[in-house]
Order: C-alpha cells, then structure tokens, then sequence
C-alpha cells in the first residue's frame, strides 16, 4: 500500500512554525527562571522553595505545550480527516 502524496500549504506551514517558536519561546523563559531561582537558592536556601514551586507549576505547562506542538505537527502529518478520528479516540480513553 503506497502512502498518498504529503502536501502542506505554506499558511499551514506558518502557523506550524509560529506554534514552534512560541513553545521554544517559553520554555527558554522556564529554564531561565529556574536557573535563576537555582543559583539564587544556592546563596540563600530561602529561595528553594520559589525553585519548587516554580518547577511544580511551568513544568506541566512545558509538557502541555509539548504535547500540544505534537499533536499539530502530527495532524498535518497524517493528513485530512485524522483529527476527527483523534478526538474520538481520545474520547473514548477518558
């Protein structure tokens, strides 16, 4: 079984690369924040629990938009009408 031909428009294309540049983007400023809040922990261990809760809370944002990005990227991959089959089997897992 031959796979059929890939074709993605370039607004497609944009907005995959827009959705790319603001999850780079944020997880860049997580990072930044948490090895901010690691060194300034390191000098005064009253910053150790800024570190935890910052972790504990943009942690599952980072992996949300992860997700998020994949599930995108993976749609235009498979092509025309798979989004509905995903969320019906998303539906059915929950």
């Amino acid at each position: 079984m031959s796979k059929p031909e890939f074709q993605i428009t370039r607004d497609e294309l944009q907005t995959l690369h827009d959705h790319f540049r603001d999850t780079k983007h944020t997880i860049n400023n997580t990072l930044a924040v948490i090895m901010a809040l690691s060194e300034l922990a390191q000098r005064n261990p009253s910053h150790y629990e800024k570190l935890a809760k910052a972790v504990l809370t943009r942690g599952p944002e980072v992996v949300q938009m992860l997700q998020d990005f994949q599930n995108a990227l993976g749609s235009k991959l498979r092509g025309p009408g798979s989004e509905e089959a995903e969320e019906a089997s998303e539906a059915k897992q929950t």
